[in-house]
């Protein structure tokens, strides 16, 4: 099992798309600033806004890639609000 993740940050008011196996302890390392130079050290006040479940580690990185690239905003926003968009992800990339 592996995961998408979006976590928010109310501090910055910013977004941050990742993959890991383990959420809980991804989430931990953010808002301890395990990651010294990365774009999450800045604050640590991250939440977990939305997660996808996907089967491996390949499938993860390829949605993680497409979220990336739509550089949108109302994109992460739409993906919690219509959960049938990480659906029709998860079978394309499945």
């Amino acid at each position: 099992m592996h995961y998408v993740y979006i976590i928010y940050s109310a501090t910055i008011k910013k977004y941050y798309i990742g993959e890991t196996k383990d959420l809980s302890l991804r989430l931990v390392w953010h808002n301890t600033k395990e990651f010294k130079a990365s774009y999450t050290s800045k604050v640590s006040d991250w939440e977990v806004f939305f997660a996808i479940e996907c089967v491996d580690i390949v499938q993860a990185r390829k949605i993680e890639k497409h979220i990336k690239s739509m550089k949108s905003r109302t994109y992460i926003e739409n993906l919690k609000k219509h959960r049938e968009i990480s659906q029709k992800l998860l079978e394309k990339y499945s």
